[in-house]
Order: C-alpha cells, then sequence, then structure tokens
C-alpha cells in the first residue's frame, strides 16, 4: 500500500506546553485509522494541524509524493483533505445546500453540483432531509449530513473527530455503517474517538496519543 501522507518531526506548542512531540506519521492511501488517547491528549489538535486550522512546526512532509511545507497550508493539501468536526456547523440554508456548498467554492457546473449532492445524499440515507433547514435535524442527522458534504468533495484524506460522540441506537449504527463505506471509495480515513465499535472495525489500524507521542497499536 502506497503512502498518502509523511510527515517528519511534528512539534505543537501551547506557550511551554509541548502538546505534540511526534517523531515520525505516516497514513496510507485507502487505509482506515483510529487515533485514541486519553482526553487533553491532543487528538482534536493533531486532526486540526492536519487539515491546516492550527499551525505546528514540521521537519518534513510529503504529500501524495511531493514534499511540501505546512505553512502557508498548501493547495495541494486543501484540495484532498476534509475534516468534519465533532459539532458540525451548518448553515441555515438547506440540507442540499450545506453539501453544495464545497462545491460551489471550487466552480463546479450546477449539473455536476446536483449529480454530486444527490449520489452523497443517496449515500447517507438522508434523501427525506433534503429541504430541511439543519436547526431541525437531530444528531445523528447532522453527523450524516456533515459527512456527506466532505465526502462530496472526494477527499484523498477525511479526518473525522469523535464522529459517533453523543449519538446513541439508530443514528449511531447508521454513521458507524458509513465509515467503511469511505475507505472502499479511495479515501483515507483517520477517526479521533473512544468509540470501541469503530477501533474494531474490520482493517482498521489504531494508533494512540501518549505524552505527545504516536504509539502504533496492534489488533
Amino acid at each position: 500500500m502506497s503512502s498518502l501522507l509523511q510527515i517528519d518531526g511534528l512539534r505543537k506548542r501551547f506557550g511551554q506546553r509541548l502538546l505534540l512531540d511526534i517523531d515520525h506519521l505516516q497514513i496510507d492511501a485507502g487505509a482506515a485509522y483510529v487515533l485514541t488517547g486519553a482526553n487533553g491528549a491532543g487528538k482534536s489538535t493533531l486532526l486540526r494541524v492536519l487539515c491546516g486550522l492550527e499551525p505546528a512546526e514540521v521537519g518534513r512532509l510529503v504529500f501524495m509524493g511531493e514534499s511540501l511545507r505546512l505553512s502557508p497550508y498548501p493547495r495541494a493539501m486543501r484540495e484532498a483533505i476534509a475534516y468534519v468536526h465533532q459539532h458540525p456547523v451548518m448553515f441555515s440554508t438547506s440540507v442540499a445546500d450545506n453539501i453544495a456548498y464545497g462545491l460551489k467554492g471550487r466552480g463546479l457546473s450546477r449539473e455536476d453540483i446536483r449529480s454530486r449532492v444527490d449520489e452523497a445524499i443517496a449515500w447517507a440515507g438522508i434523501d427525506h432531509l433534503r429541504g430541511s433547514p439543519p436547526a431541525t435535524l437531530s444528531g445523528g442527522e447532522k453527523q450524516r449530513v456533515a459527512l456527506a458534504r466532505a465526502r462530496v468533495l472526494r477527499p484523498r484524506l477525511l479526518l473525522l473527530d469523535e464522529p459517533t460522540a453523543n449519538l446513541d441506537g439508530a443514528a449511531r449504527e447508521a454513521v458507524i455503517g458509513l465509515i467503511p463505506t469511505l475507505v472502499h471509495a479511495g479515501s483515507s480515513v483517520v477517526m479521533a474517538c473512544h468509540d470501541r465499535d469503530l477501533i474494531n472495525l474490520p482493517g482498521v489500524r489504531r494508533m494512540k496519543l501518549r505524552e505527545g507521542r504516536i504509539e502504533i497499536k496492534s489488533a
């Protein structure tokens, strides 16, 4: 399996505190990972660094075979990496408009946008919510909309921050069921989570953040 992203010497500081001190991080193409660790270990911060929302020191970075700098955040990574927050922010329009937002920003034609949005809505099982305002959605519905909004961009790397947190029952199961299909579609997926069912999904690799460093956990 080929490497999608390699980072050497990643350091993230908050004042005098060194939160992340990662010698080497590698994410393979078409692979799924869970990122675990105690609360406050830096899981969300690491995801935010990878998607350009937090600055960090990096010694060496290779993305899709190209050596890059993390700052300013490279366009190649911005176009290929999508991040889904634990509490997704929704625009006060419709579900369909929320999913189409990123595609409009990329200048796709109206026909292409409609086709991709229709596909993403069907994938997430939310056709009945197409015209609904986000304020009326449950937590599980918002999470599926957020996943569809990310998937529609066809990212090479998808970063999910606690995708099943605060969900239970059918809502949680629906979100868990979507994860393997993202990998099958060709995306690499990194999930920061504590959910045992996500951690135990077949083929998922485990990484643990402890005292700022990454530990690779055996299955």
